[in-house]
């Protein structure tokens, strides 16, 4: 089917997502906050990661791929779900993640599940899940097979389209309960969640999207994001962000992958509050950004804060390291 933007889109998600206020939160933080819910966007056990799938599930078929090739880490909801919408729509799936062979639990075991092949780099660099994706999609192509090759995150212009769309729709939920955002806020890793809504919002005029970075450093994130919105706004005519985005480092803990005390903290603060978890590796890290800037009066209110989802990484996150 062709999506709201005029692009070729699959159904995968369940939408429109909640936007929830969130009072006992607010009240504890300073500032009123609500809560987009695309942790609960319905395939698998949800994710922001679902729409741009929809928008790169219709690309491979649209190319006749057979296939879909990406990785990630052993517990990454991007490469489970990514497997999940390929074989949800016909296509092969393999995943390639960095280090060694693990126990298949959480996200790995989820993607086992569904007949995806997962393969291992033995190599603790992330970025040796490129060299392994790319190595994949060769065997495939020299059995006759037709790969849709996906870097980590599928942050791509196509990708960031399944935000773009987002912001169409959170832009008439605002308005139907009469709020007027001063930002929305989200964990930025690969950076097509916030390349989407960078140029979302600015198209729909819902104010400053910030990002706190949770793996990539603070320019390479500016830069991705840039880069990505510009070419996502191109994509469906619209005219690029005018400013750049915002992106804020300091919250990552001790390190990719890995709980945060901080972290720890605001997630807990915002079960107690609202019956919203939070996961460790993105959006507990984004919140503990947000709560840190309302608490040094950095920011007002009203704000929406994007809760991405990742609900298998609850059980199986590493725990703190000092």
């Amino acid at each position: 089917m062709t999506g709201l933007l005029g692009q070729p889109r699959v159904h995968l998600a369940t939408l429109p997502t909640p936007l929830q206020p969130a009072p006992r939160l607010s009240a504890e933080a300073g500032v009123e906050i609500w809560l987009k819910r695309d942790d609960l966007t319905g395939l698998g056990l949800g994710g922001n990661k679902v729409r741009g799938l929809e928008f790169l599930v219709a690309d491979a078929l649209a190319r006749r791929c057979d296939h879909l090739v990406t990785g990630g880490g052993p517990g990454s909801n991007w490469a489970m779900l990514a497997a999940l919408a390929a074989r949800v729509h016909g296509l092969g799936a393999t995943l390639v993640c960095y280090g060694d062979r693990v126990p298949a639990v959480g996200n790995t075991a989820l993607a086992a599940l569904v007949g995806t092949t997962v393969r291992f780099t033995g190599d603790p660099d992330r970025t040796s899940v490129d060299t392994g994706v790319e190595t994949v999609a060769q065997e495939l192509r020299v059995l006759g097979r037709h790969p849709y090759v996906l870097g980590r995150g599928g942050a791509t212009p196509v990708g960031a389209l399944g935000y773009v769309h987002a912001s169409v729709e959170l832009a008439g939920q605002l308005a139907a309960v009469g709020v007027g955002p001063r930002g929305i806020w989200l964990a930025t890793g690969s950076c097509g969640t916030q390349a989407g809504l960078h140029a979302g919002a600015h198209w729909q005029g819902l104010g400053p999207v910030t990002g706190v970075t949770v793996s990539r450093p603070v320019a390479e994130c500016v830069e991705r994001v840039t880069a990505l919105s510009a070419k996502a706004a191109e994509r469906i005519g619209v005219p690029p962000p005018a400013t750049p985005p915002t992106v804020l480092g300091g919250h990552l803990g001790p390190g990719y992958g890995h709980r945060s005390a901080e972290g720890e903290a605001a997630a807990a603060l915002v079960a107690r509050t609202e019956g919203v978890f939070l996961d460790p590796v993105f959006a507990a890290k984004a919140m503990a950004g947000l709560l840190a800037a309302a608490a040094r009066g950095d920011v007002t209110g009203p704000l929406v804060f994007l809760v991405s989802g990742g609900a298998p990484t609850l059980f199986t996150t590493p725990p703190l390291v000092s």
